[in-house]
């Protein structure tokens, strides 16, 4: 999978994935379990986010970069013939 993780980072998602479960699901899961669920969610799920994300900067960058066309193009002199 294209989305690397800190050994710290991989396990704080495990650590709130076991909390999760606890909490709302009155289940305890082991770290083996939640890396599982980790896993899946970065294998199946993240990709989605992701191109979510890609196509939210590309609009920035769209709007951002028709500005500053505009604020070029007030640069431009008339040409008198």
């Amino acid at each position: 999978m294209f989305i690397k993780l800190t050994k710290d980072q991989q396990q704080i998602m495990i650590s709130d994935i076991q909390y999760f479960f606890s909490q709302e699901r009155d289940e305890e899961i082991t770290e083996f379990a939640a890396e599982r669920v980790l896993d899946f969610v970065k294998e199946s799920l993240a990709p989605h986010f992701y191109n979510a994300a890609v196509l939210d900067v590309k609009h920035v960058v769209e709007q951002q970069f028709s500005s500053l066309e505009d604020e070029i193009l007030t640069l431009e002199r008339p040409i008198k013939r």
